[in-house]
């Protein structure tokens, strides 16, 4: 009777696991059989995963293990914000009225508001309180109410997406943001996770690498960074993941997309460089995972090698994902800036910044601790 009692439970949390996998819209849409004969036309695919030009892995294991969550344990409050880090309001008329060839709005993390070629354009729209939505441990955005500053935004030409981890692609934020988006750009393979959302098939499109689009004057193309994806326990890989680059006649912006460093950021400067502004994802980093996410000091020389004529840090700011404390990234990408005398700005979250503007140089971030 026991045994019996111990196979009922197993076999119930078993079916309670694989509910909560299939139908919990967190973990976005499987993968088909449909979905990867699609994958085989990319020369990114080798059969089975989505992979790096080079060979590429993170090194946490079994027995690693509890050193890194020791790591992430130690002085763990005194390495986030001791108060939450406000959220400028959005001025709508500053916003339509600039006539300066680029403006953004940077919110935290990888989260980007642009105005480029008069198209208002949304990347990586992470807006959601949480970057660990299905995990035991939450983790925590450093700003309030950020999901309310959605109905703030603009109307929007497009939202572009780099990869679908949670950090970057929420679930929550993209529910608020139906009715608001013109289309969709997304790496490939991550055109599921919005369909299964409840967004229309027509008004996603999906890039591999290299692969280019228009948006009125806009040229966009998808290009590679050094990194992984995947939200659930079988779907690591499994989409692509990248940058973009976006060019008008007389304006280039470059956007790195997470990942470390490898010689595909030179070959991007030769091709589109130089860039008027770069986007360098600086932040999560740890020795355990030099390889998919750069450091600061890398992050920098990036920018350098893609010809960057001003450069802004993100992928920091927002959520606590590495064992580092949260000034660090910027800390570091400052410091490694003014040694190799690279322009380069760090706005407040919120703050919008122009083209034509004076470079933000109030180091901000040491108000928070």
């Amino acid at each position: 009777m026991i045994l019996i009692s111990i196979l009922l439970l197993f076999a119930s949390c078993a079916v309670a696991l694989w509910a909560y996998l299939n139908y919990n819209p967190q973990f976005g849409g499987p993968v088909t059989a449909k979905h990867q004969q699609k994958y085989t036309q990319s020369p990114q695919w080798n059969g089975q995963i989505f992979v790096n030009q080079s060979p590429t892995s993170d090194d946490v294991n079994l027995s690693n293990l509890p050193e890194l969550i020791r790591a992430n344990l130690k002085d763990a409050k005194r390495k986030i914000p001791q108060r939450p880090i406000p959220v400028e309001p959005f001025d709508q008329k500053a916003w339509s009225g600039s006539t300066a060839p680029f403006q953004f709005i940077w919110y935290g993390h990888s989260v980007c508001l642009m105005r480029l070629g008069g198209q208002n354009l949304l990347i990586d729209p992470m807006f959601g309180p949480d970057a660990s939505p299905v995990g035991p441990i939450r983790t925590n955005r450093f700003s309030e109410n950020t999901l309310g500053l959605i109905q703030q935004l603009p109307e929007l030409d497009a939202v572009f997406l780099t990869h679908d981890h949670y950090d970057h692609l929420d679930y929550q934020s993209i529910q608020r943001l139906k009715g608001k988006v013109g289309h969709y750009f997304v790496a490939l393979g991550v055109k599921r996770h919005l369909v299964r959302w409840g967004i229309a098939p027509e008004r996603i499109t999906e890039l591999d690498w290299w692969d280019q689009g228009q948006l009125g004057d806009i040229t966009f193309t998808f290009t590679p960074s050094r990194h992984f994806s995947g939200r659930g326990l079988t779907d690591r890989t499994k989409c692509l993941w990248g940058g973009w680059v976006f060019q008008v006649p007389d304006y280039k912006v470059y956007w790195s997309g997470d990942g470390g460093y490898d010689t595909h950021f030179r070959e991007i400067g030769e091709r589109f460089g130089p860039f008027d502004w770069a986007f360098m994802e600086c932040g999560q980093y740890y020795k355990l995972w030099t390889q998919i996410h750069a450091l600061p000091e890398e992050a920098v020389q990036v920018a350098i090698e893609a010809g960057a004529k001003v450069s802004t840090p993100v992928h920091w700011g927002g959520f606590k994902l590495a064992p580092h404390d949260w000034r660090d990234p910027v800390q570091r990408f400052v410091k490694a800036a003014q040694q190799e005398q690279l322009p380069i700005a760090v706005p407040k979250i919120g703050q919008r910044l122009t083209s034509e503007a004076p470079l933000p140089t109030s180091p901000w971030w040491e108000d928070y601790n």
